[in-house]
């Protein structure tokens, strides 16, 4: 399936991602700020594309990346998962991109994979993206005090879930922002 939104992470885009990722206005969000070698980036890619408990898109924005989504721990026997997204081009941020995303993302959780439950984590600094989630229903369900030890200090994590049946409570039409399979 193609999708104008998110399409499958490829080889070829290795590199762009791995600038991303290793960028302090990308790397501020995430669990680990170390920089990311391109031999430990061709690893993780080995290692991810054959991993069928996680998906890994490209988020398109007039047609060029602009940055990443995925689902990991997809757990078919809970069916459940988890799920994150960012935007490697600062210049889009507050643009609603990220809205469109979440929204293609909850889309193929609960309609394509037939998931019951999807969960996040999220810095409680990062306050713009945990009220962006919470405008699509998801729920704070735990705080992880001094969860992640990062830049020589402990940080607090929000743990965030959507169910199936709340998403279908409020959005009760389809949508229409498919995902595009692995590759």
């Amino acid at each position: 399936m193609n999708s104008d939104l998110l399409r499958p992470l490829t080889l070829e885009f290795l590199e762009i991602v791995r600038a991303w990722r290793n960028s302090p206005a990308v790397a501020q969000y995430m669990y680990t700020a170390e920089p990311i070698s391109a031999e430990q980036q061709q690893n993780w890619y080995a290692r991810t594309s054959q991993d069928p408990s996680v998906h890994y898109w490209l988020i398109y924005y007039r047609d060029r990346p602009v940055g990443v989504a995925n689902l990991y721990a997809i757990n078919q026997r809970n069916r459940s998962c988890y799920w994150a997204f960012y935007l490697g081009e600062e210049n889009l941020h507050g643009s609603g991109i990220g809205a469109k995303v979440e929204s293609a993302v909850l889309e193929y959780v609960f309609n394509r994979l037939n998931l019951n439950k999807l969960a996040c984590e999220v810095f409680v600094t990062n306050e713009k993206v945990i009220a962006m989630h919470e405008k699509f229903g998801f729920r704070r369900e735990a705080y992880f005090r001094q969860h992640i030890y990062k830049d020589k200090a402990f940080m607090d994590v929000v743990g965030l879930a959507l169910l199936r049946r709340e998403w279908q409570q409020l959005h009760p039409a389809p949508h229409s922002q498919p995902v595009s399979e692995k590759p």
